[in-house]
């Protein structure tokens, strides 16, 4: 039977159509491809066959049956292709063309790193996603970054504190624990380079010495992908810290949402030291200040959307909720005599809440013009809102006297309301870069301070110790800078023209404040690179830095019937002048650099031996001037072993009128070393381990002198599960060695504190990823610079 059935097809397979087809694979440079996979499916996807290109890039398949077949090409680091081909009308040999794929691939291996650190003409730029710190979180890389510095979460770039953090160019509208628990929550995986930039070109605010940018990576991938995590530390008390993260993009749009919840008791070290020299009696507090705050809610959400190929809009959210932080403080003050003998004492009992509310909304449009030229439009609103309650109880027992008790009350309520609408025009070509742009700004706060107590035997208000006051400011600002790039000379100047019109009203004594004024703010940049890749660059820079809104309202605030701190409505704005030489060669990193404050504002204390009482509060010195050299290198011991080095020389002066009207000079020579060595302990990259070793000589601010302090760490971080799973285990000040002697003295003045933030303590975390992790963070949109001043 089946000899009369083969007779029967044995005719059609003779006459059934065999086909043929060959080809030649190139890249777009037209260079030929060898050893690319090429697959062949019928019209059911079915594979009909395998075949790979030979070294010239042709490949030959012969004796295909079918008519319709369905090619497929795929190459690592090329976009896969897919070709339908109808093979009766194909004639002569096919040329396929493959194109570089962009997206991020997870698995690829780089034969040979990008250099960590990359000067260019206008900043430092510290390429994250190279390094082994990329597991880390952003505040951890920031305290890595070449020229910054962390003291007790306080971020300055060269000795300079006023620094302006922004996340791919756009402001971040958060400071001090909010813009840490901001950071914190960022992931080191998704950040691209951290760029410091120590004369911010034009378009960015005058307001800061210096801006931090973080540059995140693109978000290309489309799918969803979500992370929980979770933190536990443990200092003198407990914090913790969970949140959750989720990431979407599909099409056009872009969605990223999160939430965090912290809680914990936070606690702070002091003795304060005042010598009254008239008397010769000196008195002595101790205060440790322990408040816990159990509801700590942080929520971010950002949208953007592409409307089409040439036009996106964004929308961002972000609030920061801490309804109730609480502490009870028992300050007991000896007092002692000019023979060193204990005659007097007081204790003060500090019982206080408060809470905070933030809210901020933006909106931003970003147009491309054409292929040389784009425009945005952001427009920025945020609501400020806070509390502080607290009930001071006295008890006196003073040489010569019965002992008695004194009580006050304050209620401190504060409103601060900004809204900012701007414009930026960008053009550039091959060699040229232009851009311009326009802002303008009004913030509104109004603070209200409500004092009682029982001078009279009965706690009553008091209307001369209470306070009201309302500050407006209205701030135009115009930019334009252009850059050149001519072979080897990379050239950019900027101009920066910002009206500033303010108005500040106190109601006791009653008193208004106005001022008018125009700032100009030039900027300079000049680098040259040699042929063997040294760089030898310079600029010049003119920033301004305003007061902080608190710092401007003179309502007393009271630590205890002895000692409060008051702002000045007159503060004015510093005017800073930075200049830089830099060089750079074979990863060496070198910054010579000069730094000039015009009336700086700052906080200081004062001892009034009448009154005996210590007051604390902001003023303007003179003048400050700093110059100095910092040296970066990162030394690749081997593959797994690296060893970071960061050292900074400066000396520091700061010039400050006494309390009788003599001008005096504060200076020191300022030492900065970060010494840190790190090993990655696997093939795959998973574990880490990092030492590191922290030493800040004696430095100084205003009429204070400021003692040395140094500190070791440990860091330990390690994926599981496919990297789904990170766990990270970090010690820090591990020889409790942060404590700071913070002193005063001069003339009659003699006064000293000891201060320990609480740092020594470890931190143990836990981060689990879900879902598609090819998706990247959606860029953060950009805010307003008066936020900082919040």
């Amino acid at each position: 039977m089946y000899k009369i059935l083969l007779f029967l097809i044995f005719p059609i397979m003779m006459f059934a159509q065999q086909y043929r087809l060959e080809g030649r694979v190139l890249d777009i440079h037209n260079e030929k491809l060898g050893s690319i996979s090429i697959e062949v499916y019928n019209t059911e996807d079915k594979l009909i066959g395998s075949w790979a290109t030979t070294e010239s890039g042709d490949f030959q398949i012969d004796n295909i049956s079918e008519r319709m077949v369905k090619l497929s090409i795929k190459a690592r680091g090329y976009e896969h292709v897919e070709k339908t081909l109808d093979l009766e009308n194909i004639q002569g040999s096919l040329n396929i063309v493959l194109k570089k794929d962009h997206q991020d691939i997870e698995e690829v291996k780089l034969v040979k790193k990008k250099p960590v650190v990359k000067r260019k003409v206008d900043r430092l730029e510290f390429n994250v996603e190279d390094s082994n710190i990329s597991s880390l979180n952003a505040w951890e890389i920031l305290k890595k970054t070449p020229n910054v510095t962390v003291v007790n979460d306080l971020l300055s770039v060269k000795g300079s504190t006023g620094i302006v953090v922004t996340i791919n160019d756009k402001k971040v509208m958060l400071t001090g624990d909010e813009l840490k628990n901001l950071l914190e929550n960022t992931q080191g995986d998704d950040i691209k380079s951290v760029e410091v930039i120590t004369n911010p070109p034009a378009k960015y605010e005058a307001s800061g010495s210096s801006v931090l940018n973080i540059v995140m990576k693109k978000n290309k991938i489309e799918g969803y992908r979500g992370i929980i995590s979770s933190k536990y530390i443990q200092t003198q008390y407990a914090k913790g810290n969970i949140g959750i993260s989720q990431y979407y993009k599909k099409n056009k749009l872009s969605v990223m949402a999160s939430y965090y919840k912290g809680a914990g008791i936070y606690f702070r070290e002091g003795t304060d030291y005042v010598n009254y020299q008239e008397d010769q009696t000196k008195c002595m507090s101790t205060m440790n200040r322990k408040d816990k705050n159990m509801n700590q809610n942080t929520i971010n959400v950002y949208v953007e959307y592409e409307i089409d190929s040439l036009t996106n809009i964004s929308f961002n959210y972000s609030g920061y909720y801490s309804p109730n932080s609480k502490g009870v403080y028992n300050v007991p003050t000896l007092i002692f005599n000019n023979e060193n003998r204990l005659e007097s004492d007081y204790t003060t009992i500090n019982d206080h809440h408060s809470r905070s509310i933030n809210n901020s909304l933006s909106f931003q449009v970003d147009k491309k013009l054409n292929k040389k030229s784009s425009l945005s439009w952001i427009n920025y609103f945020t609501g400020n809102d806070s509390q502080k309650y607290q009930n001071v109880l006295t008890y006196l027992n003073f040489i010569g006297q019965s002992p008695t008790q004194n009580n006050f009350q304050t209620n401190n309520k504060n409103n601060i309301v900004l809204y900012s609408t701007q414009a930026d025009y960008q053009w550039k070509n091959e060699k040229i870069e232009l851009e311009s742009g326009a802002k303008y700004s009004f913030v509104k706060t109004n603070s209200q301070l409500d004092f009682s107590d029982n001078e009279n035997g009965l706690l009553q208000y008091r209307e001369d110790k209470s306070s009201i006051f309302d500050y407006k400011e209205h701030n135009l600002a115009f930019y334009t800078s252009i850059a050149y790039h001519l072979n080897k000379w990379n050239f950019k100047a900027g101009l920066r023209a910002e009206m500033t019109d303010l108005e500040g009203i106190v109601s006791m004594p009653y008193e208004v404040n106005k001022n008018n004024y125009w700032n100009v703010f030039p900027t300079l940049y000049v680098q040259y690179s040699t042929e063997n890749k040294q760089e030898f660059g310079f600029s010049y820079g003119k920033r301004i830095s305003r007061p902080t809104y608190s710092w401007l309202n003179p309502a007393k605030s009271y630590f205890n019937l002895f000692s409060y701190f008051q702002g000045d409505p007159k503060l004015k704005a510093t005017i800073v002048h930075n200049l830089n030489f830099t060089y750079s060669w074979k990863a060496w990193n070198l910054d010579f650099y000069y730094r000039k404050e015009m009336y700086p504002s700052m906080e200081i204390s004062f001892q009034e031996p009448s009154k005996n009482q210590l007051i604390y509060y902001f003023t303007n010195i003179e003048k400050g001037q700093a110059y100095g050299l910092n040296l970066y290198k990162n030394f690749q011991i081997k593959p797994w072993w690296n060893v970071i080095v960061s050292e900074n020389l400066e000396h520091n002066e700061n010039y400050f009128v006494g309390i009788e009207d003599v001008l005096y000079k504060n200076s020191v020579w300022n030492w900065v070393s970060d010494i840190s060595t790190s090993f990655t302990l696997d093939k795959r990259n998973d574990w880490k381990m990092e030492f590191g070793h922290r030493y800040y000589s004696p430095g100084i601010q205003g009429t204070f002198r400021i003692s040395s302090n140094w500190s070791a760490y440990f860091v330990m971080n390690r994926k599981f599960f496919n990297k789904k799973l990170e766990a990270s285990f970090i010690f820090n000040d591990i020889f409790r060695t942060t404590e700071q002697k913070v002193s005063t003295k001069y003339a009659n003045q003699d006064n000293y504190f000891l201060d320990y933030q609480d740092t020594q303590g470890f931190t143990l975390s836990l981060k689990f990823n879900f879902g598609n992790q090819s998706v990247k963070n959606a860029k953060a949109i950009k805010k307003a610079d008066e936020q900082s001043r919040l």
